[in-house]
């Protein structure tokens, strides 16, 4: 269960009680891989940082990507690991912070085009009744946690 610090005692948040139960109404294993490919076609440049994966030259092929894919159910293992561990992310996505601005150097801005894509998916998965106004804004709770724990990307002079 997620915490918020309010004092001395911490409290269950119920927007944390809502971002989990829309969790568990998903499929991460479908929203993952759309939401990753959506982010490869709608914004095409992110595409440089998975020339490893083969073809990504039309929507059809990253669509059909099984590595696309593969790191779509990563992607959302991550997510799912934020939604839980809201009350430590940092701690949570440290090694994680590390490898993509140091090693990979993934520019930041790139994780909230992801972000965005992952939630037009999910509104598209419980369309305009489920996904309201009040339940993006829960739903954007833990997405901007996890797109902002992340550290500025490093440039070597």
């Amino acid at each position: 269960m997620l915490l918020h610090r309010t004092g001395p005692r911490a409290q269950v948040s119920p927007v944390s009680e809502v971002g989990l139960g829309l969790w568990g109404k998903l499929n991460p294993d479908e929203l993952g891989p759309q939401a990753l490919a959506r982010c490869l076609i709608v914004y095409p440049w992110t595409q440089r940082y998975f020339a490893s994966f083969g073809n990504l030259s039309s929507p059809a092929a990253i669509m059909g990507n099984p590595k696309v894919a593969a790191h779509g159910r990563t992607v959302m293992g991550g997510l799912e690991r934020a939604i839980k561990n809201m009350d430590n992310i940092k701690a949570t996505y440290a090694p994680l912070s590390v490898m993509h601005s140091e090693k990979l150097h993934v520019d930041p801005d790139n994780f909230r085009l992801l972000a965005d894509c992952i939630t037009v998916c999910a509104a598209m998965k419980f369309g305009p009744s489920g996904f309201s106004p009040n339940v993006q804004e829960v739903w954007r709770e833990p997405s901007r946690t996890w797109t902002t724990s992340r550290p500025p990307m490093r440039h070597s002079v």
